[in-house]
């Protein structure tokens, strides 16, 4: 079965909810992205979000981590129905990635994936590009991360 047979273009799907925790924003950032609003409590009073948030860096992980574990249960349950699940392999980048929300400490986000479109590559036969809307909702219903990605698909 082919990613786009699977979810046909306009078809969005949950792949899971993140959230982030004071402690983890903290971790993160302390190794990834050390500025003060987002390691420091009290800094982050003083800059523009107001308060401790999260790394665009770490929504974007989360983006990840959800949208892996995610496909993992989604191939498991395509075989149990006998379905052969589309064989996918890595990313070829992403555009127009936007951090339109700060995340802050206790903020639940939850994950999306729209297909948008799907196409052989004719410079790589046996290659399907498949292109998609990632975004983020709070708990609030606002969006707080959007990005197009793109996802290689093997024939």
């Amino acid at each position: 079965m082919k990613m786009l047979e699977l979810y046909p273009a306009g078809h969005k799907v949950e792949t899971g909810t993140k959230v982030f925790s004071a402690e983890d924003i903290i971790r993160f950032a302390e190794k990834f992205d050390p500025q003060p609003f987002h390691t420091d409590s009290e800094a982050a009073k003083d800059f523009v979000f107001g308060a401790l948030c999260a790394s665009g860096w770490h929504t974007c992980a989360g983006w990840m981590r959800c949208f892996i574990d995610f496909w993992g249960t989604e191939t498991k349950r395509l075989k149990a129905e006998g379905i052969a699940p589309p064989k996918l392999g890595p990313s070829p980048g992403f555009e127009q990635l936007q951090w339109l929300k700060p995340v802050y400490a206790d903020d639940a986000i939850t994950y999306s994936l729209t297909s948008l479109e799907s196409r052989p590559l004719a410079s790589r036969p046996g290659l399907i590009l498949n292109i998609g809307l990632g975004e983020g909702v709070n708990q609030n219903g606002e969006t707080v991360l959007r990005f197009q990605t793109k996802i290689l698909e093997f024939e």
